[in-house]
């Protein structure tokens, strides 16, 4: 059995009419708790679903923007980016013929790759609901900025999060360069990265999901919305220290939290606000793990801050599926496996549309496997794992 330290709250609260809420005073011991967290099968096979949409994605915007949207394989082949995505020509190579549906391979003139007349045709719809939504995006960047206590971030780490963001490929000559008022390019002395800087604080953005939600409600102690894995067994103390703990003190995650002490469960809630947002401001409300595992020193977070994601499996789901550990914001799927549609924005719908392209493209045996691998992984939530937890 694993054993998982919860801290539970004891002791008075100074209220907000008394002093700062910064200043709220809290102690907390340590609980020894022993979870059993179980692998959620749809939220699984929903990441599953798209396993292999963003190399596919990748490779489309790259035949897409060449004259006749057409490539020579040589061409295509020798790009730095798709080498490191295939590792080989020959995987690259059988992934395009694989997915027929999308691309198209002829031997004329050396052999080249185009897109099917129906890829080719959603790509036009994607790049016009890309010009659409270009106010949505350039929001969700300026609020990622915004979460920052430097309100920057290396250009490396708005690449990690590029894909989950929105933004198009080019976003550094696109997005970037039509709004210089937000943003600006610097390399500091001595530092090898460059940094993308928000130049413009904007107060209505710095508005968080959940007090949106909250319709006019107090937002002092918001509580987040929790939900639980079929199977998740959560004893008594547990269901004691959460109730608690949703009743802390709610800090906005743009807000200045210098002053709380990060010993304090206050301090623990502004960190999981923190990535809630964060998570929210992604389209389909989930990213990689060590997309933000950088971030410590930039969100203002301790140290093993991302364990936030176990502490609290009511409101995040670590997925592990095809070995790497993807973030999940449980609210927006509602036990299911499609987000639901008040967080759906229209780049999902049109990913959804590659995906199903992507899936007609595979022959009925493939099809069945992969309903296979979603059935294993209900068997396997079943059983549930144990997992330490404790820092």
């Amino acid at each position: 059995m694993a054993g998982h330290l919860l801290r539970a709250a004891t002791g008075r609260r100074t209220g907000w009419w008394e002093a700062p809420l910064f200043a709220a005073e809290q102690r907390a011991t340590l609980v020894n708790v022993k979870l059993k967290l179980v692998k959620d099968r749809v939220l699984d096979g929903a990441i599953l679903r798209e396993r292999h949409l963003r190399s596919a994605h990748h490779l489309l915007d790259l035949v897409s923007t060449r004259p006749g949207h057409r490539i020579s394989c040589p061409e295509l082949l020798a790009d730095k980016s798709v080498h490191k995505l295939f590792g080989s020509a020959d995987a690259a190579l059988a992934f395009l013929r694989r997915y027929c549906t999308l691309f198209a391979l002829s031997r004329r003139g050396g052999g080249g790759v185009s897109l099917t007349d129906a890829a080719l045709d959603l790509r036009h719809r994607e790049l016009d609901c890309l010009n659409a939504s270009e106010h949505d995006l350039l929001a969700r960047l300026r609020r990622l900025l915004m979460l920052t206590l430097p309100r920057s971030l290396p250009l490396h780490t708005v690449d990690l999060l590029r894909w989950d963001l929105g933004l198009p490929r080019n976003y550094r000559a696109s997005v970037l360069r039509r709004h210089p008022d937000h943003f600006a390019l610097a390399q500091p002395e001595g530092d090898e990265r460059v940094w993308l800087r928000l130049l413009s604080w904007d107060d209505r953005l710095a508005v968080s999901e959940l007090e949106k939600g909250a319709a006019g409600r107090d937002t002092t102690c918001l509580p987040f919305p929790v939900s639980f894995t079929r199977g998740f067994g959560l004893r008594s103390k547990c269901m004691d220290w959460l109730r608690e703990w949703q009743a802390l003190p709610y800090t906005n995650p743009y807000a200045d939290a210098s002053g709380l002490d990060r010993r304090t469960d206050v301090s623990e809630k502004r960190n999981v606000g923190v990535f809630h947002e964060l998570l929210h401001l992604t389209l389909a409300k989930r990213t990689e793990r060590h997309n933000v595992s950088n971030m410590r020193k930039l969100l203002g977070m301790p140290q093993k801050f991302t364990k936030v994601f176990e502490r609290h499996p009511g409101i995040f789901y670590i997925s592990r599926v095809l070995g790497i550990q993807t973030v999940v914001l449980r609210e927006a799927y509602g036990g299911g496996g499609q987000l639901l549609e008040k967080h759906a924005h229209p780049l999902v719908a049109i990913r959804e549309e590659y995906t199903t392209m992507m899936r007609a493209a595979l022959p009925p045996r493939r099809s069945r496997e992969s309903h296979n691998s979603c059935t294993e992984l209900d068997d396997e939530s079943e059983g549930g794992e144990e997992i330490e937890l404790s820092e």
